[in-house]
């Protein structure tokens, strides 16, 4: 493809799946070529370098957060759906809570979003720096939450890469942990034989905690 008919979207389209697939080790410029069908040289006539390319990307993956209507739900209902939604962007581009330690995020997709969770604490009687507190709250608790499936991701690349099954090695570090865990009964009593399973919080825990910090949030008000 040429750099005449490659456009900046098709760019960000295929670099978002490559990131997807691959992780931030395995986004370059050449691999991105391939799979554009052109020369590397050709993206950079639209992106200035690989920074530049990560800044774009993860802009626009902010595009997916639901911003719900101030005017049709309240605003604790609003930052419920928010959150979640924020989760689930997090948690099907493992990459960006990766690349929050190599980058700062801006763009005018992020910054629709930010401005609109701070509508939503605004909305629910925070003001000032107490409302961009309370936003900063929901955000970290929803990025620690959401850190288990980066490093997972980014582990198991990391595995196979070295020639070796990520399955095969969460089971030695299953049974490792089951040793660990000898004579410590609390502990103990909450491995299962299934090594897929290790390190798994319970379905319910990102919900029951998120409602929790709500409720925090909600009784300040009050």
């Amino acid at each position: 493809m040429a750099r005449e008919t490659l456009t900046k979207d098709q760019i960000i389209r295929t670099a978002i799946e490559l990131l997807d697939e691959e992780g931030l080790e395995g986004l370059n410029m050449r691999s991105l070529g391939k799979r554009l069908g052109a020369a590397a040289t050709a993206v950079y006539w639209h992106v200035k370098n690989k920074d530049d390319l990560v800044l774009l990307v993860g802009d626009q993956v902010w595009d997916e957060i639901e911003l719900p209507d101030l005017d049709a739900v309240d605003w604790r209902t609003a930052a419920t759906r928010m959150a979640l939604s924020l989760h689930a962007m997090l948690t099907r581009h493992p990459w960006l809570v990766q690349a929050f330690g190599y980058h700062l995020f801006y763009g005018p997709r992020k910054a629709r979003h930010d401005d609109h969770i701070l509508a939503v604490f605004e909305a629910g009687g925070f003001s000032g720096p107490a409302a961009d507190r309370a936003a900063a709250s929901v955000f970290t608790y929803v990025l620690g939450n959401a850190l288990g499936a980066s490093a997972t991701a980014s582990l198991s690349r990391k595995i196979s890469r070295d020639g070796r099954d990520p399955e095969e090695v969460l089971q030695e570090t299953m049974a490792k942990a089951v040793e660990a865990a000898s004579g410590l009964p609390r502990l103990q009593s909450r491995f299962d034989t299934r090594a897929a399973e290790y390190n798994e919080a319970p379905e319910d825990t990102f919900a029951f905690g998120l409602d929790s910090l709500l409720s925090g949030l909600e009784a300040r008000i009050a």
